[in-house]
């Protein structure tokens, strides 16, 4: 993935993950809470076979875009 796009998903993971704060449901194994800023990459690499969205090509910056989309919208 190109510097530029790597840097506008990061960008809007950081705005998602922010109005996300203290949103996701509970979970025994965060006692303290869970953490948003660590949620949403999880959630894309879990989507894309364990690759960061860091190590994707170019072609999945609107699926990325859209993933991060879906976990501002439906905190889970």
């Amino acid at each position: 993935m190109t510097p530029e796009n790597k840097n506008r998903i990061r960008q809007r993971l950081t705005e998602a993950a922010g109005k996300l704060e203290g949103l996701l449901p509970d979970n025994p194994m965060h006692p303290t809470g869970r953490n948003p800023y660590a949620h949403i990459p999880s959630v894309i690499k879990n989507l894309t076979g364990g690759v960061s969205y860091k190590n994707l090509p170019d072609e999945a910056f609107d699926f990325i875009m859209e993933l991060i989309q879906y976990c501002e919208e439906n905190p889970f």
